[in-house]
């Protein structure tokens, strides 16, 4: 057999439709797998892009976040308005705290003294009621 550009072969036109049928559909897939592939590939490159890109969010967050919490108790960034009003409420609170510590004393010194005068008193009417007892008899004119 001898096969050149002039050979020619007989097939019935249903097994020729169907051979291009096949082929049609065989490339049909093809390219809709390749289409697939790409999308995907696309995506992924978005997606790893995006990844990367919330990374460097992230870690320039942490840095800030860093700066912040060294810098901020040493007084290095300032001081915030609510920061300020509390401190001068403390103050305020201090100096009051102070003041009652002073009456507490006084009045513990106060207690002190009130419980001396009683026991002056309790004394002092002892004694009055001695003499009242010695004026009676010498006016009664007991010896």
């Amino acid at each position: 057999m001898k096969i050149s550009d002039s050979t020619s072969i007989s097939m019935p036109m249903k097994n020729l439709i169907s051979i291009m049928v096949a082929v049609a559909i065989g490339v049909w897939a093809y390219f809709g797998v390749i289409e697939r592939l790409t999308m995907l590939e696309m995506e992924n490159a978005l997606l790893t892009k995006d990844l990367q890109q919330a990374e460097q969010r992230l870690s320039q967050d942490i840095d800030k976040n860093n700066e912040f919490r060294i810098k901020y108790p040493r007084g290095e960034l300032g001081q915030s308005s609510q920061d300020i009003e509390q401190f001068m409420l403390i103050e305020d609170l201090y100096k009051s705290v102070e003041k009652m510590e002073e009456i507490l004393a006084d009045n513990m010194t106060n207690q002190v003294n009130i419980n001396f005068l009683k026991e002056q008193v309790a004394k002092m009417l002892n004694d009055i009621e001695k003499l009242k007892d010695k004026q009676r008899q010498f006016s009664n004119g007991d010896k």
